[in-house]
């Protein structure tokens, strides 16, 4: 897989791993040179080999990026039907993992586009609205993400 000519199908499937998992990982390094990997649910990739996330939970990600800005992003396909689907004919048609290295930019005020794709990814949550409000309802910070590599994750002969 090609990080520039397959970006729709890289996509494509970072939106599957959200879906079915809730969320992606993404791994930054410290000052002192620890890993540590964030859950986000709030990954967007745009055109371009680009991306953003709402910044509001993530402790490690901003003060690791004062030292070291590069991250990398992890989207398993997570559904049960697509594994139990891959399992039964030995082989995965789409990859089960992808890992998607990249920059983080500053932090800057979403947009009302940004604001709007979050409502979308999160409709379904509205039935809880306290519970909504507490998790999304605040959430206007987002950090940029410019990707420049991509690694398929290799599961032996079925990849």
């Amino acid at each position: 897989m090609h990080l520039i000519n397959d970006w729709t199908e890289i996509r494509e499937h970072f939106n599957k791993s959200v879906r079915s998992s809730l969320h992606v990982s993404i791994g930054s390094v410290s000052k002192d040179g620890n890993t540590t990997v964030t859950p986000i649910g709030s990954l967007f990739l745009n055109k371009g080999q680009k991306g953003f996330y709402f910044e509001r939970y993530t402790a490690s990600l901003p003060m690791n990026s004062k030292h070291n800005n590069q991250i990398c992003v992890l989207g398993v396909h997570s559904s049960k039907w697509f594994w139990i689907r891959s399992l039964l004919k030995s082989k995965f048609t789409k990859p089960p993992a992808i890992k998607l290295y990249g920059v983080l930019g500053e932090r800057r005020e979403a947009t009302e586009i940004e604001l709007s794709r979050l409502k979308r990814r999160t409709k379904l949550f509205k039935i809880s609205k306290k519970g909504y409000d507490y998790l999304w309802g605040d959430m206007k910070q987002v950090r940029e993400i410019t990707f420049t590599k991509i690694e398929m994750m290799k599961l032996g002969n079925m990849t």
